[in-house]
């Protein structure tokens, strides 16, 4: 799984993962693989684990959630992930 990093072109936004900053498009949609990679730069290689996302700061509709596995939101400007090893599947 890749990141998103912004083009030349495209503004970015900060999101925050587990404390540390990450660039991402403005406006681009953040999927739960993403944002585990972004903590766990290695999580391809180990789908035998699993993660609980959680987010806050999130878009008006819907400021804080759960992402599942296979889930996506639209990343905000100082959105913050909450990225945590559950085990094994």
């Amino acid at each position: 799984m890749t990141t998103m990093t912004p083009t030349k072109d495209q503004k970015a936004i900060t999101i925050i993962v587990n404390g540390k900053p990450h660039e991402w498009p403005k406006n681009a949609i953040i999927t739960y693989a993403q944002v585990v990679t972004l903590d766990v730069p290695d999580y391809a290689q180990h789908p035998e684990i699993t993660y609980s996302v959680k987010y806050r700061n999130g878009h008006g509709e819907k400021p804080e959630g759960i992402l599942s596995p296979g889930g996506d939101v639209k990343a905000k400007d100082e959105m913050v992930f909450s990225v945590t090893e559950t085990g094994q599947s």
